[in-house]
């Protein structure tokens, strides 16, 4: 792994600012709420302040972060994870319960700042569905409650039938003006995604149809590496962010792949030819918007190690 290249410390503020969204209540962490905003704090406070975004929070939890927080200290802003369930017939249902009660807290309550939404679709009830049916629905929720100003990441149900709907899944967010979340691990091997599957996503939901996106899960690390305790290959987040980088410059997939797969840090440097401050700001700003970690201090003392912080 080679970590020759000088620091390019604009590029390197480009490319980390507010990346990381904090998830310390979901694996493997799992810490309860008092903790978790306990070292969400700690984090605003710390010297790597600038490179944390929201703390991640079902939507059926945030009465215990209001229980937690103090009336008279900074907001806390939240990506809010619209915990519907995988239920084809209560799903929608659920959504605009969810919703409804978001959008009078948005009016009412000053100890948090609801910055951004995550949602899972239910998984397709028979062969003939399509997932524009519960994107479309979705949306129209959004508008209903008002809250559609609020950036939405929508996610598909990672099963035998993602690769072949990928595509029209992604351009019915587009229709919609939603982004698209890509889980990139989990607990279990078979929760990650290969190269060439994160590498078709990128490629289509940025490179084809413009869309903002979040990953989440199995980004503990900057570069692709092996993990021993699961015996798999688990995706880097610099790797993620270049090849989306390059995802929105045009870059065909074999590329796309071949970057999710690099283990050379210097190629995915911020600084790196392809990835100067510039380009890294536009895909920060459109592109590759946020990754949710259950650690903060990780990235951290992993970036640092690699002499990029």
């Amino acid at each position: 792994m080679t970590t020759s290249a000088k620091t390019d410390a604009p590029a390197v503020r480009a490319a980390l600012q507010q990346l990381v969204d904090y998830a310390g209540l979901f694996p493997p962490a799992q810490l309860q709420m008092a903790p978790a905003l306990g070292e969400y704090a700690s984090a605003r406070g710390g010297p790597f302040a600038w490179m944390l975004g929201r703390f991640i929070v079902p939507a059926s939890r945030i009465g215990e972060v209001l229980q937690v927080c103090a009336p008279d200290v900074e907001p806390v802003s939240l990506s809010v994870i619209l915990d519907a369930g995988a239920q084809p017939r209560t799903w929608l249902a659920n959504v605009q319960d969810a919703l409804s009660q978001l959008c009078g807290l948005r009016s009412s309550e000053t100890r948090v700042r609801i910055e951004a939404l995550e949602l899972a679709l239910p998984p397709l009830a028979t062969q003939r569905e399509t997932y524009d049916a519960s994107i479309g629905q979705f949306a129209a929720a959004l508008r209903q409650a008002s809250l559609d100003d609020v950036p939405a990441f929508v996610e598909l149900p990672r099963d035998e039938r993602w690769s072949g709907e990928l595509n029209r899944a992604l351009y019915a967010m587009a229709r919609h003006r939603l982004g698209a979340k890509l889980r990139c691990g989990g607990v279990v091997p078979q929760a990650f995604p290969g190269a060439h599957d994160v590498a078709a996503f990128l490629a289509a939901a940025i490179g084809e149809y413009d869309l903002p996106i979040k990953c989440t899960a199995g980004l503990h690390h900057p570069v692709y590496h092996h993990d021993a305790s699961l015996d798999v290959m688990m995706h880097g987040f610099l790797n993620v962010l270049a090849a989306s980088a390059f995802a929105r410059a045009g870059a065909p997939h074999a590329e796309l792949a071949s970057i999710i797969e690099c283990t050379d840090v210097d190629r995915l440097r911020p600084g790196a030819p392809g990835l100067s401050a510039q380009q890294l700001h536009e895909t920060r700003e459109t592109s590759f918007i946020a990754y949710g970690s259950c650690s903060f201090s990780e990235p951290v003392d992993d970036l640092q190690a690699i002499g990029i912080l």
